[in-house]
């Protein structure tokens, strides 16, 4: 019987360039995971403008429940996405544009590694 790889293995890629490429980061894993859920991001549109909220302030907004509110944040804080600080009981959220820009620039540096624009592509129309 062959080998049978873990659950948490992953099998190495193959590139026809022969390119070694580098995994992402967790901490890029961790962004895209923030951005993979449609409520994530409708609770990052409520951030627009570098505004501060609460969790009660965004479960209103979205119509959930604090206790989703709060893990859903939870998720954008892991990933870098938003940053928070105590303001007596309170806890509030913003975004974290710097960490949000060196998330984009990892993933964009990633993407021209793995997945490289080819050079001969043209747009017909």
């Amino acid at each position: 019987m062959p080998d049978q790889a873990t659950s948490s293995s992953l099998p190495e890629p193959e590139f026809s360039c022969g390119a070694v490429v580098e995994p992402p980061s967790e901490k890029l894993r961790e962004f895209l995971k923030g951005l993979a859920s449609e409520q994530r991001q409708q609770m990052l549109e409520l951030f627009a403008g570098g505004v501060e909220l609460t969790v009660g302030t965004v479960a209103e907004r979205l119509g959930v429940g604090q206790s989703n509110a709060s893990q859903q944040l939870a998720v954008l804080r892991r990933g870098g996405l938003l940053t928070s600080r105590k303001d007596g009981k309170q806890v509030r959220y913003r975004v974290d544009t710097h960490s949000v820009e060196r998330s984009l620039t990892e993933l964009q540096a990633y993407l021209r590694t793995c997945c490289p624009p080819q050079e001969d592509s043209t747009v017909d129309g």
